[in-house]
Formats: C-alpha cells, sequence, structure tokens
C-alpha cells in the first residue's frame, strides 16, 4: 500500500488509482514538472530572465511541443504587468483556473482539509515542509516536489488528482488561454491518454464537489531543505 493510500485510503470521486510507478524517461519527466512548476507561478522579473534557459531544458529533452512553443512566445511578448494582472484575475480571483488539486475534488470542505493534511505528511515523510501561504496541493508545489525530492510519491500525487489537472487544463483551453498548454505537458509526464471533453473527465472520476467552506491552514509553494525535518 502506498503512502497516499495510508493517509487517505482507496481513491474516491473526483480520483484515479494510479498505476505502479513506471517512467521510462525520468530526466524528461522532472525537467517538464520543474519548468511547469516555475510558469505556473505568479510571473516576475526572475521568471522573464530564465525563459531562454527554460526553452534550452526543454528543447534538450525533447519536450519543447508546438504548444509550449507558442506558449513562450505569447508569454515573452507581453509586458511583465499584463502578465501579473492577468495571472491574478485568472488564477487567484477565480475558481474557474485553481490551481489546487484538492479544490476540483472537494470544493472548500471538511474532506478537503483532511486531503490537504495527507499531502503535507506526504512532504513531511521526505523531510520538507511548506511554509508561507500557498496550500500543499497548490499545482507548482506538487510539481517541484515530483521533479526535485520523490518523482514516485509525487507521481502518484498528480496521477491520483490528473481529473484535477485534465479540468484545469481544459478549463484554460476553452478560455483561450496558452497555460493550457503547460498543463498538457505535465500530462505527457503520466500514463495514459488526455481527454478531448470535460464530460469524459468527469464521467471516468465520478465528479461532483461539494461546497462547504471551512477554514483551511495557509500553507506555501516553497520547499524547505531536505536535512531540515522539523515537524509541526
Amino acid at each position: 500500500m502506498s503512502l497516499l493510500e495510508k493517509l487517505l485510503g482507496k481513491p474516491g470521486k473526483g480520483t484515479l488509482a494510479p498505476e505502479a510507478y513506471a517512467d521510462s524517461n525520468p530526466r524528461r519527466s522532472a525537467v517538464v514538472r520543474q519548468v511547469a512548476s516555475l510558469l505556473l507561478q505568479y510571473p516576475d522579473e526572475a521568471l522573464l530572465a530564465s525563459l531562454p534557459l527554460l526553452r534550452t531544458a526543454l528543447a534538450e529533452e525533447e519536450a519543447l511541443t508546438d504548444g509550449m512553443d507558442e506558449f513562450l512566445e505569447w508569454f515573452t511578448e507581453r509586458p511583465l504587468t499584463v502578465l501579473q494582472s492577468e495571472y491574478v484575475k485568472e488564477f487567484d480571483l477565480s475558481k474557474r483556473h485553481s490551481l489546487h488539486l484538492t479544490y476540483w475534488t472537494d470544493g472548500d470542505t471538511r474532506r478537503r482539509g483532511e486531503a490537504l493534511a495527507a499531502f503535507k505528511e506526504v512532504y513531511r515523510e521526505h523531510g520538507i515542509l511548506p511554509e508561507g501561504t500557498e496550500l500543499p496541493d497548490y499545482l507548482p508545489l506538487v510539481l517541484e516536489f515530483a521533479a526535485k525530492v520523490s518523482p514516485a510519491d509525487g507521481y502518484e500525487l498528480l496521477q491520483r488528482y490528473r481529473p484535477s489537472v485534465e479540468l484545469l487544463r481544459l478549463a484554460l483551453r476553452d478560455a483561450g488561454l496558452p497555460y493550457h498548454h503547460v498543463l498538457a505537458l505535465v500530462c505527457s509526464t503520466l500514463p495514459g491518454v488526455s481527454p478531448e471533453d470535460a464530460q469524459t473527465v468527469m464521467r471516468t472520476a465520478g465528479y461532483g464537489p461539494p461546497t462547504e467552506s471551512v477554514g483551511l491552514e495557509p500553507y506555501s509553494s516553497r520547499l524547505l531543505p531536505l536535512s531540515e525535518r522539523n515537524r509541526t
């Protein structure tokens, strides 16, 4: 039994049971997940400066798809203030494009609190702890964890919550936001074919998130060094 299954039990509505971890090209997966983690965070000057390096890293792993080339061109051509404003509008102020995986399965419910605690425990088992304001199911954090800390447990988190990733991808695509290419690249590191519509995702995962609101403890997308194993 995997660590996540011990913490959360068998996958329920909105999640999938991951196949056993296997990756024919772990280096490509790690590069893709790390690049995606950066591109899905709030854009700043440092991110803009790193774009040539990110493009090169993807190209070296044969992961610079036509879609990603289109996204990087779109991203590069826009002023930083516009990128920042649009990011806040689409990801921070709108629940239609939530970057928090368990929001898609559980809304703001008590069940979501249990799932968030499980995410945090997975990180703790590897000697890292999130800090700050972001929740532990924040997709850029999960991608960084999968890229730099534990490909196996990171894979299980991503694949278990694959319906959330796919619904986000489709929502971005339908809204005409090039960020959907980043999500498509992430999905290329996971087994199976991505569905073409949200109805297929929802049928497969038995979707229907509840809406009860509760307070949730804040976390951040920054990982502590592996040497720091202080538990809270």
